[in-house]
């Protein structure tokens, strides 16, 4: 349902069935055009059934999608384990009988079923993946964003920083006199940089390291990554590196790359 979220769905979690049809008109007064549920097939009684829902929903000739998660009984039984949460049909003590039962339930849901998943193999990021090759408007929009921030360490570190890059080895350009009033996206700080023995060597490992890095966050699913440089005062060294690194994600990745010079907007 939080990948559902971020592609832009309204959701709701465990919606009683007898509400569906009602919950669809507000979604239409509302212009609300995409909507995941999840329904509780368990209600019964004064909550509804979820199968005459949907049939009402067919009737009311309202298009829907039903998806359908799987996964084999003994991936259930350790996600159960790992998870600590008792099943909710489990009565007798016996979880192989409950997921038994819970099949047999849920079979006329699965003939339904637009899509059918497999998720035994899956990791979280995997599954959000799949959701969002099926359910996106346009994957691409929902490709990992890649956040470059140059900051002063004097000033904090970013609070949502993945990567912490300390460029302060670097010769500081703050304390030569012509150099000081300029940023590290001025060309006179970039030459005096990328002149010091130590720049082409850090960078090429640096590259290498994100190179590294970047297609396995991509594989987990992760939405947003922040990348923070820091030197003392966040203005020279960390920004140049900063533009450096953003740019070479961008020339050998499809990920979307957003800057950041933190201390040169708020200082």
């Amino acid at each position: 349902m939080k990948s559902f979220e971020d592609l832009g769905f309204y959701c709701l979690d465990n919606l009683p069935p007898a509400l569906v049809s009602r919950f669809v008109t507000l979604a239409e007064q509302a212009q609300v055009d995409r909507v995941a549920l999840s329904l509780e097939v368990r209600a019964g009684g004064p909550f509804g059934d979820a199968l005459v829902a949907l049939e009402e929903l067919e009737r009311q000739n309202v298009p829907f999608e039903v998806l359908y998660l799987d996964a084999s009984d003994e991936v259930l039984v350790r996600r159960y384990s790992e998870t600590r949460r008792r099943h909710p049909r489990e009565t007798s003590g016996n979880l192989h009988a409950a997921i038994a039962a819970e099949r047999a339930e849920l079979e006329p849901f699965r003939a339904l079923a637009t899509r059918v998943w497999d998720t035994s193999l899956l990791t979280q990021g995997a599954l959000k993946s799949y959701v969002i090759a099926a359910y996106a408007n346009d994957p691409k929009e929902h490709r990992l964003t890649v956040h470059v921030v140059a900051f002063g360490f004097k000033f904090g570190l970013p609070l949502d920083a993945d990567l912490v890059f300390d460029v302060r080895f670097f010769r500081n350009p703050n304390y030569v006199e012509e150099l000081k009033p300029l940023t590290g996206a001025d060309e006179p700080v970039a030459r005096f940089i990328e002149a010091l023995p130590e720049t082409a060597e850090f960078l090429e490992r640096l590259f290498a390291l994100v190179d590294f890095l970047v297609p396995l966050y991509v594989r987990e699913g992760k939405v947003r990554l922040t990348i923070a440089i820091g030197c003392t005062g966040g203005r020279h060294r960390s920004v140049y590196i900063a533009n450096r690194v953003a740019d070479h994600i961008e020339s050998v990745s499809e990920v979307a790359v957003v800057r950041e010079l933190r201390e040169l907007v708020h200082r």
